[in-house]
């Protein structure tokens, strides 16, 4: 693989953070997983591919663009998960009360038979 190929792969993988931050600007979590999953193996691979290649200055320079905004992505990227996870923490406490207080407040002896009723 050429050096022009490697920024290709960088190119890429660029593309992909700012397809995986669109996703997490809409909530779709889904998505964003399976993207996720293919970037890590795509990044994987690139490290294996990257080590046999020697890049020169301006070359170099253009791997550390597009570092420093797939890195800006990623940032992005983690805010928004960050978020959903306290959104999600918050839900489960929530439940967890309603549960809680349901236990707390149901007649000795009462058998539960649906599930809208814990």
């Amino acid at each position: 693989m050429s050096a022009e190929d490697v920024l290709l792969v960088y190119e890429s993988l660029l593309a992909a953070t700012q397809s995986m931050l669109t996703l997490a600007r809409e909530g779709d979590w889904s998505a964003l997983l399976e993207s996720e999953s293919r970037y890590v193996v795509d990044v994987e691979s690139l490290a294996r591919i990257e080590a046999e290649v020697v890049l020169d200055k301006r070359q170099q320079a253009r791997k550390a663009e597009l570092l420093e905004s797939i890195l800006y992505n990623d940032v992005q990227i983690r805010k928004y998960l960050v978020a959903r996870r306290d959104e999600l923490g918050e839900k489960m406490g929530v439940s967890q009360r309603k549960r809680d207080l349901n236990r707390a407040y149901r007649p000795a002896g009462a058998v539960v038979t649906r599930l809208d009723d814990i």
